[in-house]
């Protein structure tokens, strides 16, 4: 059993960064591939990186890369999504999830769910 936890969320002017936090619960949380998905409003869940166990891989979406990245401690149990450059289109609710999968590649694959924390970007 893992329990998420986001944080970091908040308002911000165009332009600007913002880090986003999860924690996790769990002994087994290096075993776990983590994920960012994002749901903006009237508009469906969406995939935005995902970071291997030990941190070796990652994937991000077309729509964030080179402006986010990810990362993870896990001797602290967390995973970190650096925002930089935001736009107005980056505004929604963030959700960090795990995967017991090795390279997670849809958001069924995904075992565990945060609560969400909201990005709002300003133009």
């Amino acid at each position: 059993q893992v329990q998420l936890v986001e944080s970091g969320g908040g308002l911000v002017q165009a332009g600007g960064s913002l880090r986003l936090s999860c924690a996790a619960s769990g002994r087994t949380f290096s075993s776990y591939a983590m994920g960012w998905f994002r749901q903006a409003p009237g508009k469906e869940r969406e995939f935005v990186v995902v970071i291997s166990w030990s941190g070796g891989y990652t994937y991000y979406a077309d729509s964030v890369k080179g402006r986010f990245t990810i990362s993870r401690d896990n001797a602290k149990n967390m995973v970190y999504l650096q925002m930089n450059s935001l736009k107005p289109e980056d505004t929604a609710v963030y959700y960090c999830a795990a995967s017991r999968r090795t390279y997670p590649d849809t958001e069924k694959s995904y075992d565990y769910w945060g609560q969400g924390t909201q990005v709002t970007v300003s133009s």
